[in-house]
């Protein structure tokens, strides 16, 4: 049995939101310099009533990029505005980052619908690639904004219709996906005119955390890992704790025997295992199923004696070499002292953290 909860993920949300036929606008911090409260490629959909979801900096920022939104509405009008955060620290509300923000808004993301249901659909599929846009000045002096998304199928299609200095960027950045990779293209036109922009924006799943166990142990890191920007799947073969009231979290729920509900699973780098179940066996079970894929991370509870004893049996019947199974982590998390249930969760996703961390710095 498989169970898939809702996630949140903005580009799915603006889908949800355009099918209603709800005015709204999207706006997304494309570039900042000095201290800023937000990092490219953030994003967040204000209505005409305020901020719907996302965010672009909190507090008086995103007050004061709510008030152009509105406008944005009001006339329709997209556009790349730059914000400064350097009010004085004595007035109420300010913004005393003392960096700039520059922010692309789209005034009409409804026609943009068909874009972000392509993106959102390759997302799911764990498919990553670029939101291309492009913001050019018109005749009448607005600008004028037109979006697509590519991915690695269709990027000879794409690249032909492109500047080879812009298909270049866009191979580079295929060829490592990443969230947060946004970059800006500035095409200078004539003085009566504004500059044009190209945004090419990266968006790649959620790196995924598989657990395995819905224990005490397992629901808390669930939760953790859901405010960590992990993808959440949780296994469990017992239904009364393989649920959604259980794992309120979880973006996936697992339920029934390990080989059928993890059986598809195909990790790869940006896969992290944790390996908390009720007992041994299964323990050991999980592990003999993914001790030799390519997993980024795959850590599993237990005594330093457990350990022993299962290192000595995975190396007996040749379940793993010495190698693979100095990879794994276990005992599990980082060493802070951990008792508690919500300690030890934590323990863990320090560790998940730290590795997740190590990972990126490898793969940039």
């Amino acid at each position: 049995m498989e169970e898939i909860l809702n996630r949140k993920f903005i580009y799915a949300e603006l889908v949800e939101t355009l099918k209603k036929k709800q005015s709204c606008v999207l706006a997304t911090v494309a570039d900042t310099t000095g201290s800023a409260p937000q990092v490219p490629g953030s994003s967040a959909v204000f209505d005409e009533n305020g901020l719907l979801f996302g965010t672009v900096g909190g507090g008086k920022v995103e007050y004061t990029i709510q008030k152009k939104a509105v406008q944005a509405i009001q006339n329709e009008t997209s556009g790349y505005y730059r914000f400064h955060l350097d009010d004085d620290i004595s007035a109420e509300d300010s913004a005393i980052c003392g960096g700039t923000m520059r922010i692309l808004i789209d005034a009409s993301p409804e026609k943009h619908l068909p874009v972000f249901k392509a993106l959102t659909e390759s997302i799911i599929k764990r498919i990553p690639g670029i939101l291309v846009s492009f913001l050019k000045s018109n005749a009448t002096g607005k600008m004028d904004l037109e979006r697509f998304w590519v991915t690695a199928e269709n990027f000879g299609e794409a690249s032909g219709k492109l500047h080879k200095d812009i298909a270049q960027k866009m191979e580079e950045m295929l060829r490592a996906p990443g969230a947060g990779d946004l970059r800006v293209i500035v095409e200078h036109t004539s003085p009566e005119f504004e500059d044009n922009y190209i945004f090419l924006e990266g968006v790649a799943p959620l790196p995924r955390l598989i657990i395995a166990g819905a224990g005490h142990v397992g629901k808390a890191l669930a939760h953790m890992g859901k405010l960590l920007d992990f993808e959440v799947t949780v296994w469990d073969d017992r239904p009364e704790f393989a649920n959604k009231e259980n794992l309120p979290s979880a973006d996936k729920i697992l339920c029934g025997k390990m080989e059928e509900a993890l059986g598809e699973i195909v990790p790869g780098r940006d896969t992290f295992i944790v390996i908390v179940t009720r007992g041994h066996k299964n323990d050991s079970e999980v592990l003999k199923h993914f001790i030799r894929s390519e997993a980024g991370y795959i850590g599993m509870m237990g005594s330093r004696k457990k350990v022993v004893q299962l290192r000595g049996l995975f190396l007996k019947n040749g379940w793993a070499t010495s190698e693979q199974w100095d990879k794994v982590y276990t005992p599990i998390g980082l060493p802070v002292h951990s008792k508690t249930v919500q300690e030890i969760a934590v323990s863990i996703a320090a560790q998940l953290i730290q590795v997740r961390s190590q990972l990126n710095k490898t793969d940039g």
